[in-house]
């Protein structure tokens, strides 16, 4: 069983996972509109909510009460990855006479509950301290450099990331030695760059693990895979100079901890939607290019590995295995998704969910919920449970005058759920399916009566496999193999050319060739034949010079010189034929 957490206007409530899906038993429903935040630990063991008057944490599993703190504004809740600090986080209220106001980022020693330090933090954006995942180190960023606290000790800062501004840091996931990936926005013309470090060595520049930068950036985006050995960059611009996007425009950086990094090429021009690690963290998938976008997945030599074509897409999330990839297009298009089997590039189902407004995996790699929730929309607020192939096992509206806000799949550890083999059947459901009703395109009163045209804004790319096939077969070939293959083939056509043009009686040429051509002279060495070719050639150009020159065209210098070597080139000719 997988529980999920649902909180909106009519209280917060648990409900049991596939299959039952009846409210659960283990969690007192808290009633009324006051629920702010909830927050599950890392394990799933811990949950906590903040009620308007308390900050309350509970054990999942035994079902009681942990702890209560006395926080009645906070809006914001975080465990660290063991579960031995709680972090909250409220609105900053500075002082009436415009002194400092009170900290109001607080961590809290779940053990003792004694808080264990305040800080003074202004922003709701990466309000919450970074930790890595076995608490060795946590670190926020303080005035644009980073601060390193060591072993949940937060009364000396251990260690800082100094660099002129350091605007975004990223832990990497997983075992120790941690990685730190930082962003530093440019500035007077000089570039942003991202750069790698391993903790704790920030001494000089050469000190880090890789360096990219890139002029174009007003934001980026950070993302480590699983094993911390790279990190994809997505740099963007607010505003695109060249009036192309509404977006703004992005681009795609590859960095390896070892030190290599890349631009990502992607085929299509337009806005990057998505970009999302296979849990292996060796293939990554990318959602990109004006409508409709296309999605591909690139391994970390940042080569395409598979196309999904063109689709109504904007979002790409892996099951927690990583066996199954969902193309989604969410916001301002229908809900289509699309179920691949990334081991096979098998599409499994293609349900459609409307006005959704998230989408999140089960930890089983299973199911999927579906919600549709305010403020983002205020009708028509519910979640769905679906299964992966398509098939929706549970669904709950609220009630017209209610709102919900929130759905979250108590999380648990890797590998409480095996990773099963991919179903293409529709599993049964209960729930019955609501057909959605064929929409017709809208006519004009013109050409109501007459028959319909079917016409296409633009033809959509199918899937394609990118991998090289064994055997050679529809291997896709780089620019310069392409490059050799034309050149080669164009030999082998000048080859059957000459071949055909040796006359075969005297005085006789082929039926097929063309009547203006000169018969190929073959001495049988290519080199002469080469030597014989290039004299042709500026015999020729000399012939259009003369011309030109006949028509009262004013000739160059090194024209008129071209002209006078003719005599010349035309003895060299003759003795290369006559074999001299």
């Amino acid at each position: 069983l997988s529980p999920f957490a649902v909180r909106g206007s009519e209280g917060l409530y648990m409900v049991n996972g596939p299959p039952s899906f009846t409210e659960s038993s283990a969690f007192q429903r808290e009633s009324g509109k006051n629920c702010k935040a909830v927050a599950f630990s890392k394990d799933g063991s811990l949950f906590a909510w903040c009620n308007g008057e308390k900050v309350n944490v509970v054990s999942v599993t035994r079902a009681e009460l942990l702890r209560s703190f006395d926080l009645p504004k906070a809006v914001c809740l975080e465990f660290s990855p063991k579960n031995n600090v709680l972090a909250t986080w409220q609105a900053y209220a500075a002082g009436k006479d415009g002194t400092a106001g009170v900290p109001n980022l607080q961590l809290h020693d779940l053990r003792t509950g004694k808080c264990l330090k305040s800080f003074i933090q202004k922003k709701m954006q990466n309000w919450c301290p970074c930790w890595a995942d076995d608490e060795s180190i946590c670190a926020r960023n303080v005035n644009n450099e980073v601060h390193f606290f060591e072993s949940n000790d937060f009364s000396t800062i251990a260690n800082k990331l100094h660099l002129q501004k350091v605007s975004d840091f990223v832990l990497s996931p997983g075992a120790q030695p941690t990685k730190v990936a930082v962003y530093v926005p440019g500035s007077k013309g000089a570039p942003s760059f991202v750069r790698l470090y391993q903790y704790p060595n920030f001494g000089e520049p050469q000190s880090a693990l890789a360096n990219k930068s890139f002029f174009k950036a007003d934001k980026v985006t950070m993302l480590w895979n699983k094993k911390a050995t790279a990190v994809l960059v997505v740099a963007s611009t607010e505003v695109d100079k060249t009036g192309a996007s509404y977006y703004g425009e992005q681009t795609l950086h590859y960095m390896a901890a070892h030190g290599e990094s890349a631009v990502v090429q992607l085929p299509k021009n337009g806005p990057i939607y998505d970009v999302a690690w296979s849990p292996n963290s060796v293939e990554f998938c990318a959602v990109y290019g004006f409508m409709p976008a296309k999605a591909t997945i690139f391994n970390l030599k940042c080569d395409p590995v598979f196309d999904f074509g063109t689709g109504p897409r904007n979002a790409a999330y892996y099951s927690p295995h990583g066996h199954i990839l969902v193309l989604a297009g969410f916001g301002n298009l229908r809900g289509q998704m699309e179920v691949w089997d990334t081991k096979n590039y098998k599409l499994v189902s293609k349900p459609v969910a409307s006005d959704s407004t998230y989408f999140a995996w089960c930890p089983d790699g299973e199911h999927i919920v579906t919600a549709t929730c305010a403020p983002r929309l205020r009708v028509s607020n519910g979640y769905k449970i679906w299964h992966y192939t398509g098939s929706v096992l549970h669904t709950h509206e609220v009630p017209p005058s209610q709102e919900m806000w929130q759905v979250l799949w108590q999380p648990f550890l890797e590998g409480v759920f095996p990773e099963k083999a991919v179903r293409y059947q529709a599993v049964p459901s209960e729930v019955p399916t609501a057909e959605p009703k064929p929409v017709q395109a809208y006519r004009p009163p013109a050409l109501r009566n007459k028959p319909v045209t079917s016409s296409k804004l633009h033809e959509d790319e199918p899937p394609q496999n990118m991998k090289p096939q064994l055997g050679g077969g529809d291997k896709p070939l780089s620019k310069t193999a392409l490059k050799n293959q034309r050149k080669h083939e164009a030999k082998k056509a000048a080859k059957q050319e000459a071949k055909a043009d040796v006359p075969q009686s005297p005085g006789q040429a082929p039926q097929d060739a063309p009547r203006n051509a000169v018969p190929a002279t073959t001495t049988g060495d290519p080199e002469v034949d080469k030597k014989i070719k290039n004299l042709k050639k500026k015999l020729k150009a000399i012939e259009q010079l003369k011309e030109q020159a006949a028509a009262g065209k004013q000739l160059e210098k090194n024209q008129v010189e071209k002209i006078q070597k003719e005599a010349s080139l035309l003895k060299e000719l003759e003795d290369l034929e006559l074999g001299v």
